[in-house]
């Protein structure tokens, strides 16, 4: 037993070691073998070395020894939510240019503060975006930005998991792209395996064709997701038809990059015409879908129903709160499951449980990661969230799926576990301090959100 911790050698000497952790007493979110959506009654999830051991009941767990233990009477476990696109420094941003056109958003405010981040405001920012996705329910998210070394840090210190990837523009040189793949390979599998990390070239606009045919190389050669914007609007479509003859996602073949493991954000201006080419890509090509944000600037919405039809996953996600406000994907899901009915003229699409399939098991696919997260199941990561179904806003219980779609608000999630360690418990955070948090960032705001003119990272022109 030389070099084996004490945890591992009482494992070895007992063949029945406690569990890490019990949840027990709560009505369980669970998948049939064909993917359905379920509810398990009185049910207890046992968990070990950061994995799920068993679900069962809650009467095959009593007297079961485990090291923690959390009473779900009155709750529902699920897995926790994945926000499958975001920049989770834009917290610092929130709020800071409303009710304006994407080209004056970025042109005027965004792109010209931006030019200002630091890397402490960076790291604060996105502490901050842990804080409020662990306050509502998401284990898991997918970020696209800057100084991306300081956002795993506070992943690491905040117990999520993360895809991460460090964004970039031709307009930097090849530095970009470099930078973009040195630390995609020298971060995967960091925080103890809970990172993961992609290639994040900015968008067919912002990034030319040869550095997308580029990207797509160094995809396969290291074996490397890639998650970039791409027909985020249908002006952007429009505007690629007249300068290229081509579509963003036809740009995007052209490239190779549907030959990649691919997430597109947003995709609002897809057509028609990009369907038989998401669907017969080669690689994994997936959407993230944020449509708050889409409401607000008045575009189009992503065609889950038409995604779906080729067999393209479409995941819940927020983009960032400089745009979306919130980082709130259960706002995400009920608006995804409202906006597609009124779109599609069709009260019977996207239904309750579509949308919990959406916010689970298409979330996971999204992210690659169908094998290690999305449901409570053994051998899954044990990453889960505990919603509280007591509130008046919650009764009575006549469909479990159409009150979490509908009914629940972030606010009602009590418990927040990723690989079985719990992030938050009844409602408090245990591994950051929101306050102080908030407090730094608030010291570097003035230096922060001072436009200086002419100067922005960015010139937003499709």
């Amino acid at each position: 037993m030389a070099g084996a911790t004490p945890a591992e050698q009482h494992r070895r000497r007992d063949p029945h070691p406690p569990a890490d952790l019990v949840v027990s007493g709560c009505t369980a979110l669970v998948h049939d073998d064909d993917g359905r959506i379920g509810f398990a009654d009185d049910a207890a999830i046992v968990v070990r070395d950061g994995v799920i051991d068993e679900v069962t009941t809650t009467a095959a767990v009593a007297g079961l020894p485990a090291v923690d233990h959390i009473d779900g009477r009155g709750q529902l476990a699920m897995p926790g939510l994945i926000n499958c696109h975001t920049h989770s420094p834009m917290v610092a941003l929130r709020g800071v240019a409303e009710d304006l056109p994407v080209e004056e958003w970025f042109n005027d405010w965004i792109w010209p503060i931006e030019s200002n981040l630091t890397e402490s405001v960076v790291e604060l920012g996105a502490l901050l975006a842990c804080a409020e996705m662990i306050s509502g329910g998401v284990t898991t998210f997918a970020d696209h930005y800057f100084a991306m070394d300081r956002v795993a840090a506070a992943v690491t210190r905040s117990g999520l998991r993360a895809d991460l990837g460090w964004a970039f523009f031709s307009s930097q040189g090849p530095e970009g792209r470099e930078r973009s793949l040195d630390f995609a390979l020298r971060t995967q599998g960091a925080a103890d395996g809970r990172i993961t990390t992609s290639l994040a070239p900015h968008a067919p606009y912002t990034v030319t064709d040869a550095d997308l045919a580029a990207t797509a190389e160094l995809a396969r050669e290291h074996s490397l997701p890639v998650h970039l914007h791409a027909a985020e609007n249908r002006a952007q479509t429009d505007h690629s038809r007249e300068r290229h003859g081509l579509t963003p996602i036809a740009v995007l073949d052209r490239a190779g990059l549907l030959d990649t493991d691919l997430l597109i954000a947003h995709g609002t201006g897809i057509t028609e015409d990009d369907l038989p080419m998401l669907g017969h890509a080669s690689g994994r090509t997936a959407v993230a879908s944020s449509p708050r944000g889409y409401l607000k600037f008045g575009w189009d919405t992503t065609p889950v129903r038409a995604l779906a039809s080729v067999g393209v996953p479409v995941g819940l996600a927020t983009d960032g709160a400089a745009s979306n406000n919130t980082l709130d994907v259960w706002e995400s899901m009920t608006l995804t499951a409202l906006v597609q009915k009124s779109v599609e003229r069709d009260p019977t699409w996207l239904t309750a449980r579509q949308a919990l399939d959406h916010a689970t098991t298409q979330s996971a696919r999204t992210l690659g990661l169908e094998g290690r997260i999305g449901s409570l199941a053994p051998g899954r990561r044990a990453d889960l969230i505990l919603v509280d179904l007591t509130g008046p806003h919650t009764l009575p219980l006549h469909d479990h799926a159409a009150t979490l779609v509908h009914s629940v608000r972030s606010s009602d999630v009590r418990a927040t576990v990723v690989d079985g360690r719990v992030l938050m418990r009844d409602r408090r955070l245990l591994t950051l301090d929101v306050a102080a948090i908030a407090s730094e960032l608030a010291e570097q705001l003035p230096a922060l959100t001072r436009r200086k003119d002419g100067r922005r990272i960015q010139q937003y022109d499709t």
